[in-house]
């Protein structure tokens, strides 16, 4: 069966009119940093500067879980480590929310309008991505991968990923996040990312693709 999705990513300004559409530079995909460990239990999952998730780092704003309707929940976002969160789609529309994390750079891994607030100075670039196991997520990660990477070089950045309810797409671009810049593997990324947002869940094709990621930055 074809993946369904098309890449379509745009950046947004606040003090421009309208999106520009552009093409992303092609990223070459580069192995994780020889200093990354090779096998990690998650009691290890650690990285500099970042805590081991425990109960008592959980983000008081993160939903209670991916069992409770999404109606239900209030809008959050989950700090998945220093200055990188993730987030639905109500929390990244919310001026207050954004100026109450200091957000900089939001990544939308969704289709459709995102209105980021204009009335706030950030980066924004939406990959339009499906929420359907045989969407191609794949070829997007070096493109979002990419972002993440030079947004988080400048220590003063704070950045939210977010999708619709912040459960499949934008973990599956976190954790890909992780594989290449900290080499993990797919399965330690997922189960990072979880301990520290427990709705998160990639659908299974997200997962398949993750380890097609991993695959190639092995190469």
């Amino acid at each position: 069966m074809p993946r369904l999705g098309r890449l379509s990513i745009s950046t947004h300004a606040p003090h421009t009119s309208g999106h520009n559409a552009v093409s992303l530079p092609s990223a070459t995909l580069t192995p994780a940093p020889a200093t990354a460990p090779a096998s990690l239990s998650l009691s290890t999952l650690a990285m500099p500067g970042v805590p081991t998730a425990t109960t008592s780092t959980w983000p008081p704003t993160s939903p209670i879980s991916r069992e409770t309707p999404y109606a239900l929940r209030a809008p959050s976002a989950s700090e998945i480590f220093p200055r990188l969160y993730v987030s639905d789609l109500a929390f990244a529309e919310n001026p207050s929310h954004l100026r109450s994390l200091g957000i900089t750079h939001v990544l939308s891994a969704m289709c459709g309008h995102v209105v980021v607030p204009r009335s706030i100075l950030v980066q924004h670039l939406q990959c339009e991505l499906e929420d359907l196991p045989f969407a191609e997520l794949v070829a997007k990660l070096p493109g979002t991968t990419m972002f993440l990477r030079d947004a988080l070089r400048d220590p003063a950045a704070r950045v939210l990923v977010h999708c619709v309810e912040g459960v499949s797409r934008s973990t599956s671009v976190v954790c890909a996040y992780l594989i290449a810049e900290y080499g993990y593997s797919p399965s330690q990324a997922i189960q990072y990312v979880k301990s520290r947002r427990r709705s998160a869940e990639p659908n299974f094709g997200f997962v398949q693709q993750l380890h097609e990621y991993a695959d190639k930055l092995r190469r």
